[in-house]
């Protein structure tokens, strides 16, 4: 056991003195000590079931012989962060929870590791983690929040942020704001959609890293219990007998992933983790494998934010397993290893079928759109590729002047001050990975527009990210990024900009490469702790903002 390293032997005798402090004995010792790791937080609902997790997954892995050892890391909820300056915090914190995973099981030599997650940037770095340390390892998603209630109306936090472009827009007044915000959020859990943490959530379980089933449980189900004791016991058995996570993080678990956004045109923050989780994996992985997988791959599951379910009612109608099912029968899915120990297929053999009569997922022959919710560009804006994002609507051309904006703020206040009008480019800039620095999301704005009734008539570009709730002609994660000196940065108020999602161009005007000579790069708006280190150390997003591009 990699454990022995301090346990075992005269020399670890201080060792043994401080973990027999923490209440274990003799027999404890003898046994595997495996890492229990969760994200618990009560300053959102995202995470606050963890720690109730935690213990019952600990249950587990004493059940199954091991003694499980518990910390937990931090999280930055997206939710409460978006639209202020709080938001550059949420992207890098998915480096600083993979680290500090990385640093407590290494450096107590833990056998395992088990990590429990809640919201949007600790999915990925769960999986990060795993990939980096290649130990025994699985991943539980802490389970998505029940849906609001108000009227004849199922709400989830991105009516709210729509509600307050309603609000400014003068068509929501003062208590139709406040019944929507208060609504929304009824519980623990994260963000109801198909946005970033639900479609992560998907994402491991396509990728194999996760129990089939396990995360589509909702966080309030008494299920979810044992959903983790489920885990806690199957991490013995991963221990005793593999696979390891980078067995498991194959390129066919990769397309398979792939896959499954598309076919729940889910979060474009997808393209992002997946890109991180493949190199910490060491699996060769790039924006054109997103491009090939959405060209090839219908929209089958009808989700907020374009769509009409939640993730609840997607779990009441198969899940997951619901979505690969589907897939699988068409042929657009491929087998590959699971921490199940079988194979995928083996496990969608094994699920029941979906429901009678449900409706949020359709068989491939008769999908909700003809091709997966987003499309890569390139062209004279963003030579190493973008994200255009085709949920709504599904509009693949814009073309109209540029509003440009240094950052995200600036473009929220003339939003709501009504100097955005429809046929505008809006442009946001210097909020790439290294100029935000963060790359915040976009949520406060694109909402806003939404809520203002501009959301199909108005394109927004930024060098930063969307969040997984946004819905509309959105193009981001432009790189280079404009702090970098991408051809962002030297776009002017009225410049024509062309997207063609058809022939995936994004392109400004002729004249464009001649204003270089001219720009000056900003000052950086962080220059000291944690911000300023990441902003020094990451890499385009065209590469998964990762901080190891050395």
């Amino acid at each position: 056991m990699r454990s022995d390293a301090i346990k075992t032997g005269p020399d670890r005798a201080p060792a043994r003195a401080m973990l027999r402090a923490t209440g274990l004995g003799d027999a404890d010792l003898a046994k595997p000590l495996v890492a229990i790791v969760h994200t618990w937080s009560n300053v959102s609902p995202c995470n606050l079931n963890l720690r109730d997790l935690a213990q019952a997954a600990a249950e587990g892995v004493r059940a199954a012989g091991g003694t499980p050892v518990e910390f937990n890391t931090i999280a930055v909820t997206d939710g409460i962060a978006m639209g202020s300056s709080g938001m550059r915090a949420s992207l890098v914190s998915r480096e600083v929870i993979t680290d500090s995973i990385e640093l407590v099981v290494e450096g107590h030599c833990l056998d395992a590791a088990l990590i429990l997650c809640g919201c949007d940037k600790t999915i990925p770095a769960a999986a990060m983690a795993l990939a980096r340390m290649n130990l025994p390892g699985l991943v539980l998603y802490g389970g998505s929040i029940a849906h609001g209630v108000l009227g004849a109306r199922h709400l989830t936090v991105q009516d709210v942020f729509e509600a307050v472009g309603a609000h400014g827009a003068g068509t929501l007044d003062d208590a139709g704001l406040r019944a929507v915000e208060t609504h929304a959020c009824p519980g623990a859990g994260a963000c109801g959609g198909q946005f970033t943490a639900n479609t992560m959530a998907m994402v491991l379980t396509a990728l194999g890293l996760s129990l089939p089933g396990t995360n589509d449980v909702p966080a309030t189900d008494p299920a979810k219990l044992d959903a983790a004791r489920r885990c806690g016991a199957q991490l013995m058995q991963l221990l005793a007998h593999g696979p390891l996570p980078r067995e498991v993080l194959t390129p066919a678990a990769l397309r398979n992933a792939a896959r499954m956004v598309a076919a729940t045109a889910g979060s474009t923050n997808a393209v992002l983790h997946m890109l991180a989780i493949a190199h910490e994996a060491e699996v060769p992985f790039t924006l054109e494998d997103f491009e090939t997988a959405a060209r090839s791959t219908p929209v089958i599951a009808d989700l907020k934010p374009a769509g009409r379910y939640t993730a609840v009612e997607l779990s009441a109608a198969g899940g997951t397993l619901c979505v690969a099912q589907m897939l699988h029968a068409a042929g657009m899915l491929e087998d590959s290893p699971t921490v199940s120990g079988r194979g995928l297929f083996a496990e969608l053999a094994a699920a029941p079928p979906p429901p009678a009569g449900q409706d949020v997922v359709h068989p491939v022959s008769a999908p909700l759109k003809p091709r997966g919710g987003f499309t890569i560009l390139y062209g004279t804006l963003a030579p190493e590729g973008c994200i255009l994002k085709l949920a709504g609507a599904g509009r693949t051309h814009f073309t109209g002047p540029a509003r440009v904006f240094e950052n995200e703020i600036e473009a929220f206040a003339a939003v709501q001050a009504g100097v955005i009008q429809a046929g505008d480019v809006v442009v946001i800039r210097n909020e790439g990975p290294a100029g935000g620095p963060g790359m915040r999301e976009m949520l406060a704005v694109t909402a806003a527009l939404v809520g203002r009734g501009l959301g199909g008539s108005v394109a927004l570009i930024t060098d930063g990210r969307f969040s997984g709730a946004t819905h509309g002609v959105m193009v981001g994660h432009i790189a280079p990024e404009a702090a970098r000196g991408g051809p962002i940065a030297l776009l002017r108020d009225g410049d024509v900009v062309l997207i063609d999602g058809d022939a995936r161009r994004i392109d400004g005007p002729e004249d464009l490469e001649s204003r270089r000579a001219t720009w000056v790069p900003r000052e950086p708006p962080v220059k000291r702790g944690a911000l300023a280190k990441y902003a020094h150390m990451v890499g385009s997003a065209a590469r998964g903002a990762i901080t190891e591009s050395f």
